[in-house]
């Protein structure tokens, strides 16, 4: 069955977002600053709106993703559910990583003629769940028909004045740190695109390493926690991978970065996959795995405190050398390996 746009608003939108405005919680940034959410999706008005209270910033990201030109979409192991919420995680990520509350997410769905009505709900579910998952409402964007599925979506969030995170400020002696193991997205991946099948990888792997793209998770209150702490010096994302991330955070800040090779946490069916394939795990620890961990740097005392609030792992220390190196078991260095994402306008999807 497809229906026509207004139909679809009317039948499968309407139905997903009722009563959002009245039920989506206020967002206490803190004791002085609120928001909240006073027109929704549900209203069907040509904006949102917020009342907005007390001293805090507005933090606005925005992020498109691939659509049906994921290849793990291609290959049949990713559904329309499974694009809309990676949706969600992709720009909720960043907004986490500025140490944001996501306040709401304006997406645009747009899809070809031939879509059916179950495929497009498929879709909106997804963000819709992703959203409930975050605790931040789709509050409207844009929906329509296009050539082509294209999915993109712009991110709302809010912190207290002067608290925002950035990827510059990380400082001598440092440590550096990120909130759980990469390389998950990146082992899943070229595991299927060698077309070389394992036993063991199937059975024991394949599903937690394929749940990083089907229900990835944004580091949210992570985020929120390290900005509250007000000790944190730099802070990103490794949605390009956490070899490009820590090059950005050192570039941005001045400084040099210096990993610690056995501090790196190598999860087991990255491990898995990379004796299978012969290769070396950290090229997808290091590489171009989109995972949604948070890279941060601070103080050690202040590493020490947030161990008490959160899961992380400290892999490496800001120094002055300007130079990023990889320091191995026997003491010798060398450069980060695995390959960065570069965003190559001939590359179709991940």
């Amino acid at each position: 069955m497809r229906s026509d746009e207004p139909t679809r608003l009317a039948n499968i939108i309407a139905s997903l977002f009722r009563d959002q405005s009245t039920e989506t919680e206020q967002i206490v940034v803190d004791e002085r600053s609120t928001v909240d959410l006073i027109a929704g999706a549900d209203a069907q008005d040509d904006c949102a709106v917020f009342r907005l209270s007390g001293e805090h910033e507005l933090v606005v990201g925005s992020d498109y993703v691939r659509g049906t030109k994921f290849r793990l979409y291609e290959m049949g192991h990713l559904s329309e559910y499974n694009l809309g919420y990676y949706l969600v995680a992709a720009n909720l990520s960043d907004i986490a990583a500025m140490g944001a509350h996501p306040i709401g997410l304006l997406s645009v769905v747009r899809y070809p003629s031939d879509m059916s009505d179950e495929s497009f709900e498929s879709i909106m579910q997804g963000i819709k769940d992703a959203c409930t998952r975050f605790r931040c409402p789709n509050i409207g964007g844009d929906i329509g028909s296009a050539e082509r599925l294209i999915l993109s979506a712009s991110a709302l969030g809010t912190c207290r004045r002067g608290t925002a995170l950035f990827r510059s400020g990380a400082k001598l002696g440092d440590l550096v740190c990120i909130t759980a193991p990469t390389g998950l997205a990146g082992a899943a991946m070229d595991y299927l695109r060698a077309k070389k099948p394992s036993p063991t990888v199937d059975n024991l792997h394949l599903d937690t390493m394929l749940d990083s793209w089907r229900y990835p998770s944004a580091r949210v209150d992570e985020g929120i926690a390290l900005a509250a702490s007000r000790r944190v010096t730099s802070c990103q994302d490794t949605s390009d991978g956490l070899k490009a991330t820590i090059e950005c955070i050192a570039s941005a800040s001045g400084v040099g970065i210096t990993v610690f090779e056995d501090s790196v946490p190598v999860p087991a069916s990255v491990a898995a996959v990379a004796r299978h394939l012969g290769l070396d795990p950290f090229v997808f620890v290091f590489g171009d795995s989109v995972d949604f961990e948070l890279t941060f740097t601070a103080p050690p005392d202040a590493v020490d405190q947030l161990r008490k609030q959160m899961a992380l792992h400290v892999i490496g220390e800001v120094t002055d050398s300007g130079e990023v190196l990889l320091r191995r078991s026997d003491g010798s260095h060398a450069s980060l390996p695995g390959e960065a994402w570069r965003h190559a306008p001939e590359e179709v999807g991940r």
